[in-house]
């Protein structure tokens, strides 16, 4: 086998050339803009020649580095392609679950041991997709979201739970501080806020309440943690009635206002790859149960 140069020069220098930034390429592979610089000179000095040029405040690669980038991103993507293929068809592979929090400790791992159960030889692992973040299906055989439709990302999107959106409270909070029984009640109602202040914006809007601007009450990053406030009688809240069904069947939580809703044009939505080789059965499996789950 021809001697090659350093694997990790050659990483470091196809991030950088493909970013057209030694900081970008920095932050994709974990390492410091030096150390890119470092391993983009130790390759430079092993083909003895300039590899990067500067052109105003931008570094990019020489025509011979160009070539170089090319074939690299080939070779890279074909290791990749690869990697994945062999992992995919290992006998009892686990599939990869990445779940929104919310959904994961709300609906999801509750009712998983019913798919356990249908399919024990099937192994499982669940991890947290965090909002916003994009779908690598190179690390992950199936994803639970929520979006708009068309605006999940790559692959395949069914959608499996409704995300219309209903303001609710604790009991003991509605007989402390309420009723909450007409609109204007929300001005002086102490509010929860999921990520911003913009939803309880958009539900007085729909009430009627006119320049309705929210601004007090904590907001929460994680609807984990709203809903955990909301149960602990902290404030009013707007939840998916897809998440709060539980709790408003054994009275933990009220809804409030019931016919005015938001975020009806929103939904949680299973996302599978277009290229299921390899792992279709598993895949398969997890969608049939989760949507018989979803519908019962």
């Amino acid at each position: 086998m021809a001697k090659l140069p350093p694997l990790n020069a050659l990483r470091c220098f196809e991030a950088a050339a493909r970013h057209r930034s030694f900081s970008r390429a920095a932050n994709e592979l974990h390492v410091t803009q030096s150390a890119v610089s470092h391993q983009v000179r130790q390759l430079e000095d092993w083909f003895g020649l300039m590899l990067f040029e500067r052109q105003g405040r931008q570094t990019l690669p020489t025509p011979k580095g160009e070539l170089l980038a090319t074939g690299l991103a080939e070779a890279f993507n074909l290791i990749a392609e690869s990697c994945r293929q062999v992992k995919a068809s290992q006998v009892g592979a686990t599939l990869t679950i990445a779940v929104l929090p919310s959904i994961a400790t709300i609906w999801l791992i509750p009712k998983l041991s019913a798919f356990f159960r249908e399919h024990p030889e099937i192994p499982v692992k669940v991890i947290y997709l965090l909002a916003g973040q994009p779908l690598n299906f190179n690390e992950i055989d199936i994803a639970i979201t929520w979006g708009r439709e068309g605006s999940v990302g790559e692959g395949k999107a069914v959608r499996f739970l409704a995300g219309d959106t209903v303001a609710v409270a604790n009991p003991a909070l509605i007989a402390r501080e309420g009723p909450f029984e007409r609109s204007t009640t929300l001005l002086h109602a102490p509010l929860l806020h999921d990520t911003d202040r913009q939803g309880w914006q958009r539900f007085m809007k729909k009430l009627g309440i006119r320049h309705a601007n929210p601004e007090s009450g904590p907001v929460f990053e994680d609807f984990n943690l709203l809903r955990a406030a909301a149960l602990a009688g902290q404030g009013l809240a707007l939840c998916p009635r897809s998440l709060i069904k539980d709790d408003v069947a054994a009275g933990r939580l009220v809804v409030l206002f019931e016919n005015t809703s938001v975020n009806e044009d929103w939904s949680y939505w299973l996302v599978e790859p277009d290229n299921k080789e390899g792992r279709a059965e598993a895949i398969s499996a997890f969608r049939s149960w989760l949507m018989k789950e979803a519908a019962a």
